[in-house]
């Protein structure tokens, strides 16, 4: 198969989270055990900073990267999901997976995959530990896909385990309380391996200090440890705390590993990860007159704090082009939303966008009005056709809604 083609197979004819939603979810690790097996355990070759969180794991993770690469060090990444090629789900100091590697990969163990029912993310996973071993990577930053104790990531023994923060999201799987969610999460924390946390709540510090103590693991809580951090392309409101657990993830990588980075290290690779990772998505701005954010966050947690910048922000009017997938709680997340807006309501492009009829429905019981749209480029156009120079235009709600206007 070529590129396309093995693209094509990938993601139709296995089940994919990011596509299907609950039905590709697995709730154990046999498979990816057995996967590992088959290519002789690349995961033991590597050195790894395994992060998991509800939001900022991505962000955290591709900023960790960008400061071991500018101490010279040969970092591999692995991220999800995606927003416009396959292929930045795997890199090598900012450098995509080549094309032909994937191919090879897949056709090389296509009847593996078929006659033991891999799922997508279980083969992705194979493919960036294969491809980090045979590249002689120095360390890799591994980022959860989704949850933690029973990721396909969760075969890794990290040199630093990473949460980021807890917030209730994929509540069908994780469970519908924060401690429930925490305890996921924590499944990461590895016995004797120290773990950094970033934010934390009264009710997810005990889940973390308890599965600490069990695993007999060193835990530091950054958001009470580092009181200074440094300037950085990534430029959204919570872009401070991914910062702090960013910079106590370094200093516990100084303090327990041969991984050394200096405050010259950190300054330039938090101010440079846009161009060192080629990470977006995260309060872009994709135009000036007027203003145009995108961003992916699509819980209760990240949209808050966008919601809130937003607020900080001087517009005559604010624009909203918003999509989301079936499975959100519209109860949840539609009441964070400002009234005073003119709403484009789209339907991401994907087997799991909800349709825009039952948006439109359910935000105009919010007091949220506005129109649909029969695509998202048609709702973003539109948006841009009606704004003046002084106002605002955001578009979000999904990572997928933002993948299609970038």
């Amino acid at each position: 198969m070529n590129y396309p083609e093995t693209l094509n197979w990938l993601f139709n004819q296995l089940p994919m989270y990011q596509l299907q939603g609950a039905s590709a979810y697995k709730k154990d690790l046999t498979n990816v055990h057995l996967l590992m097996d088959y290519l002789e355990h690349p995961e033991d070759q590597l050195q790894c900073i395994h992060v998991a969180g509800t939001n900022g794991k991505g962000s955290s993770s591709h900023m960790l990267a960008s400061v071991l690469q500018e101490a010279g060090y040969k970092v591999g990444l692995y991220t999800s999901p995606h927003l416009k090629d396959f292929r930045e789900r795997i890199k090598i100091n900012g450098v995509m997976i080549s094309e032909d590697f994937v191919c090879d990969f897949v056709n090389q163990h296509q009847s593996f995959f078929e006659a033991n029912d891999m799922s997508f993310f279980e083969m992705t996973v194979g493919l960036a530990f294969d491809y980090f071993d045979k590249e002689k990577i120095d360390i890799a930053v591994i980022e959860v896909g989704m949850g933690g104790r029973l990721d396909a990531t969760n075969i890794i023994t990290p040199l630093v385990s990473v949460i980021t923060n807890i917030g209730l999201d994929h509540t069908q799987f994780l469970g519908n309380t924060l401690a429930a969610v925490a305890t996921e999460k924590a499944g990461i924390i590895k016995r004797n391996i120290p773990v950094v946390i970033g934010e934390y709540t009264p009710e997810t510090q005990p889940v973390f200090l308890a599965t600490a103590k069990v695993n007999q693991s060193n835990i530091y809580f950054a958001s009470d440890l580092i009181a200074t951090t440094y300037p950085s392309d990534l430029v959204g409101d919570y872009q401070v705390h991914n910062k702090k657990t960013v910079l106590q993830t370094l200093t516990v990588l100084n303090q327990y590993t041969s991984f050394q980075t200096t405050e010259s290290h950190w300054k330039k690779g938090l101010s440079q990860v846009v161009k060192n990772i080629g990470l977006q998505g995260r309060w872009q701005q994709l135009g000036k007159s007027p203003k145009i954010i995108c961003d992916t966050a699509h819980n209760t947690h990240g949209l808050t704090i966008v919601l809130n910048q937003i607020q900080k922000e001087s517009f005559d009017q604010l624009h909203f082009v918003l999509g989301v997938v079936n499975d959100k709680d519209l109860d949840e997340v539609l009441p964070l939303f400002p009234k005073n807006a003119i709403y484009y309501f789209c339907k991401p492009n994907i087997p799991r966008g909800l349709e825009t009829d039952i948006l439109h429905k359910k935000a105009s019981s919010f007091g949220l009005n506005g129109k649909i749209y029969n695509s998202v480029s048609a709702a973003y156009t539109k948006a841009k056709q009606n704004a003046q120079p002084s106002d605002f235009i955001y578009v979000g709600g999904s990572t997928f809604v933002v993948a299609e206007i970038l």
